[in-house]
């Protein structure tokens, strides 16, 4: 039940970005599916390894990978469904809380904060990487056949 209301409000939530980037009507649902999917992914991995930073990683490759797969088989840019796909996986709250931890002169928690949120956008970002190469690598395979 709770990773239902977890896809819930990822789905609703990656829409919403979906309809402010100015998404292709046919294509905001599946960019929905790829957040919500992304969300899930992160949730349980970020409880199995204990680690926001792992489960931020493995769902940026999920993301990334269903992106692309979305990409190829509705003939779109990869990017129409990959960047609402991350919206939920930014770490939006960890910047906030480490530009309040600078003003209120908590310079041990705003390092800390600040360095959990550098990992986390950099596991969005290394994520994005991989599934992109890989799908590129598999492409440039399939086509040499």
């Amino acid at each position: 039940m709770v990773l239902l209301k977890h896809f819930i409000f990822a789905f609703l939530s990656s829409i919403g970005f979906a309809i402010l980037f100015s998404i292709p009507k046919d294509s905001i649902l599946k960019s929905g599916f790829v957040g919500a999917f992304g969300w899930v992914i992160f949730y349980i991995t970020a409880n199995f390894f204990n680690s926001n930073i792992t489960g931020t990683f493995f769902a940026a490759v999920t993301a990334g990978i269903l992106g692309e797969l979305f990409a190829r088989h509705y003939k779109k840019p990869a990017t129409v469904f990959i960047v609402p796909g991350i919206i939920p996986l930014v770490p939006g709250a960890g910047m906030y809380y480490t530009m309040l931890a600078l003003v209120e002169k908590d310079f041990f928690s705003a390092a800390n904060k600040g360095t959990e949120t550098f990992f986390i956008a950099a596991a969005i970002s290394i994520g994005l990487i991989i599934s992109t190469s890989l799908s590129k690598s598999i492409r440039r395979v399939k086509n040499k056949d």
